[in-house]
């Protein structure tokens, strides 16, 4: 199932913050900053970008269901993308 680009704006958004965050993080490992600082930066960039999985997901399952039979979702695909997230 190809995602609808209008409905993938606020992943889009979302993972270019994370995208920034990084280049923080980098710099923050570059300048010798305390570990723990680190460390929270890296727990914020993963949730952010395990939400924008779990976000495409829900764009998925709501277009699969807005389509009604004919674009019936994959179940078992649909589990498998769902739980590699897990």
């Amino acid at each position: 199932m190809q995602l609808e680009t209008d409905a993938m704006v606020a992943v889009v958004k979302r993972l270019r913050r994370a995208e920034g965050q990084i280049g923080g993080i980098i710099r923050m490992i570059e300048d010798g900053r305390e570990c723990q600082d680190i460390v929270n930066q890296l727990a914020a960039v993963s949730k952010a970008i395990d939400r924008a999985g779990f976000a495409t997901i829900a764009v998925g399952l709501k277009q699969c269901v807005e389509d009604g039979e004919a674009g019936a979702p994959d179940l078992a695909a649909m589990e498998k993308m769902f739980l590699s997230l897990a």
